[in-house]
């Protein structure tokens, strides 16, 4: 008799456990969810230094929120890290300038970011002349 007391003592406890779990989950969903279909995002802003782990924070009305995001280390500071670019070959070097060019076009714009169509980068033309056949040591013949 007691064997079982015990046991329906344990099982409502378990019910009781479950049923309070299943409704942390509901709230929870609620709580994530929004009726707002028009968030404005921010920009990431790293939390320490200009990359790494961050925050980026967006609006719907008189809503916000806070999402994690991460700016990689070796990122285009010129474009921003939430444009993504499709880019051509680096140009010939210009004998003038010392640098040679390509250009992107834009292939994302993550979060509404405000992105240029088209962005141009330049570096410096290599001092190294890079050629394509090396010359064959020891196997010519005399």
């Amino acid at each position: 008799m007691q064997v079982r007391g015990l046991l329906l003592l344990l099982a409502l406890i378990l019910l009781a456990a479950t049923a309070e779990a299943g409704k942390n989950k509901k709230e929870k969903a609620k709580k994530d969810s929004s009726e707002c279909e028009d968030w404005r995002w921010g920009p990431c802003v790293p939390n320490s230094k200009d990359c790494g782990l961050g925050y980026r924070e967006g609006t719907c009305k008189d809503e916000s929120k806070k999402l994690k995001c991460k700016i990689p280390c070796n990122w285009k500071k010129k474009f921003g890290a939430d444009c993504k670019y499709k880019f051509e070959s680096w140009g010939a070097c210009s004998a003038q300038t010392g640098v040679k060019t390509r250009s992107g076009i834009l292939k994302k714009a993550l979060y509404n970011a405000q992105c240029e169509e088209i962005v141009y980068v330049t570096k410096p033309c290599s001092s190294k002349i890079k050629s394509k056949s090396k010359a064959k040591k020891g196997k010519g013949k005399d």
